[in-house]
């Protein structure tokens, strides 16, 4: 349990409440900024990404922080998938490139639990990505949040 201040929106989650945690954390991801993103998580948060299990907000911010690195411009799309109680299902999907400008989309599903101040207790990622030219990317905003009026996940077909 934290005892932090509460991070709304709180468990249980509604459709609308769950959408609206799902836009924020996309907004996180989005801004690139690792020890704030990490701050979203319970201090001992458990995660599972692709081959690596980060626990923690430590570990977490070392895991962001070396993967905004590597994937250079990139920009998130999430949608919820699913919500119950303090658990939310989402699919997203991103686009970054390489240090040598290959660009890449990669399509993912993430589980999330909550405690019942709004933090992330568990994340759990699976993901797979492929190489796109240039000219295919779809995510094509400045950097930062997404505005509001860009296309969903569902709206550009993926």
């Amino acid at each position: 349990m934290s005892k932090e201040a509460p991070r709304h929106p709180l468990p249980p989650f509604t459709k609308e409440t769950a959408t609206e945690k799902v836009r924020l954390a996309e907004d996180g991801w989005n801004s690139r900024d690792a020890a704030k993103v990490a701050l979203a998580y319970t201090p001992d948060s458990k995660w599972r990404n692709r081959a690596e299990f980060p626990e923690g907000r430590a570990q977490i911010e070392e895991f962001l922080t070396r993967k905004w690195a590597k994937e250079l411009d990139y920009r998130l799309i999430k949608e919820l998938w699913v919500h119950d109680g303090s658990r939310i299902a989402v699919r997203y999907a991103y686009e970054y490139h390489d240090d040598s400008g290959n660009w890449f989309r990669a399509y993912g599903n993430e589980n999330w639990e909550f405690d019942e101040n709004g933090y992330m207790e568990r994340r759990f990622a699976s993901i797979n990505e492929h190489p796109i030219a240039e000219a295919d990317r779809k995510f094509r905003w400045p950097l930062g949040r997404r505005p509001d009026d860009h296309s969903s996940l569902s709206d550009l077909g993926l």
